[in-house]
């Protein structure tokens, strides 16, 4: 999905998306006896003064007990110094996600991150209805909701979809397309 909303995102003319992971906080031994995936090697770990460097952002994490996962959660915790300064306010940012499963907290976790995004004066930017005829689609399993695009991932071995892959496309794009408007100058 974050390769998707990247991929999304450098599809904007004067755009350039760059794909950081938060900084693992849980024991090896813990993320096996989740089955959690391995890391991904070549995307480096972003630290909190990094944020500063962006004019946008598309948060991706998966949801645990309909919040956002406990990494990113201790990441934002450790940007209380940027919080201070509002140096975020009015930078835009979406979110997209994945959950074990329909009851998984698909619209809760996007309304719980929101949390984090206000307290910086980030300018939230949900997904919306933009994705066309694919926001209604009835016949797959489809993750995502108005609030930014989803997959379901059960117990971790389910890949998105092409549908929820092209939701978190279109999402990047959307999301690049409104940052490099609120740029530009005047």
């Amino acid at each position: 999905m974050a390769r998707e909303v990247q991929r999304g995102a450098n599809a904007v003319e004067d755009v350039e998306a760059t794909l950081w992971q938060v900084p693992e906080t849980l024991s090896d031994v813990i993320l096996q006896k989740m089955r959690a995936p391995a890391k991904a090697n070549d995307v480096a770990e972003i630290s909190p003064e990094q944020l500063l460097e962006a004019d946008g952002f598309i948060f991706g994490f998966p949801s645990r007990f309909g919040v956002m996962a406990a990494q990113f959660k201790a990441f934002f915790d450790a940007t209380h110094h940027i919080c201070e300064t509002q140096a975020l306010a009015g930078k835009p940012a979406g979110i997209f996600w994945s959950t074990g499963f329909h009851g998984g907290g698909q619209e809760l976790t996007a309304l719980t991150a929101v949390t984090q995004l206000a307290h910086h004066g980030m300018l939230f930017v949900p997904l919306g209805y933009t994705f066309g005829s694919g926001m209604f689609e009835m016949n797959e399993v489809k993750g995502g909701s108005s609030y930014g695009a989803g997959t379901f991932a059960a117990d971790g071995s389910r890949e998105p979809t092409e549908l929820e892959l092209k939701q978190a496309f279109h999402q990047g794009k959307y999301v690049a397309e409104i940052a490099r408007k609120l740029k530009s100058p005047l």
